[in-house]
């Protein structure tokens, strides 16, 4: 009898287990996609023979909204699949000891108390530094703007798409942002 009970519960737990990885989406079924993060070095590289928009998460390991960010908004697939189709996607330790050579400048670890900054997290923030920030780039690797502050993925899918597809050239921020349709899959 015991045996038959687990039997059953087993099977009870599988199968919620397995409508739990059906979760949906705008009404969609979601695959299993994360977004491809990549570090600044690899970005360049990629963006020397496919130039494409730049999406930074300037972070830090001590950053409890980082941590969030990357636990709910980062990691909804549908979001994921939008930012790996349309961006390099980079993850930016804010605290980085790590030289960067970007520009024809070598940019650096710079201690300040305890912690300190890396003089590029200061630089594509345009020295705002609070953490998370999300940086947007252009095909060129020019700041195209740094969003401060925690955004949940509505909000961010809202953003990412206003610069993704260069609304931000044509449309004020308010218009798009009351006239904005979620992407589907």
């Amino acid at each position: 009898m015991k045996k038959a009970l687990f039997g059953l519960g087993s099977l009870l737990l599988l199968t919620v287990v397995f409508a739990f990885n059906k979760t949906t989406f705008h009404g969609n079924p979601l695959k299993k996609e994360s977004i491809n993060w990549i570090t600044w070095e690899e970005m360049m590289e990629k963006s020397k023979t496919q130039p494409k928009k730049v999406v930074v998460d300037v972070y830090t390991d001590w950053c409890g909204w980082c941590k969030r960010m990357d636990a709910t908004t980062f990691s909804d697939a549908c979001l994921a699949k939008y930012i790996n189709d349309t961006y390099y996607a980079v993850k930016f330790d804010a605290e980085q000891k790590q030289d960067i050579v970007f520009k024809d400048k070598t940019y650096k670890f710079v201690k300040n108390g305890r912690r300190g900054y890396h003089e590029l997290a200061a630089e594509i923030t345009r020295g705002q530094l609070s953490f998370p920030t999300v940086v947007f780039l252009d095909e060129k690797i020019d700041v195209i703007q740094s969003i401060p502050g925690y955004r949940d993925t509505k909000e961010f899918e809202t953003i990412a798409t206003y610069f993704g597809r260069n609304e931000h050239l044509k449309t004020p921020w308010e218009t798009y942002q009351k006239t904005y349709k979620p992407i589907q899959n």
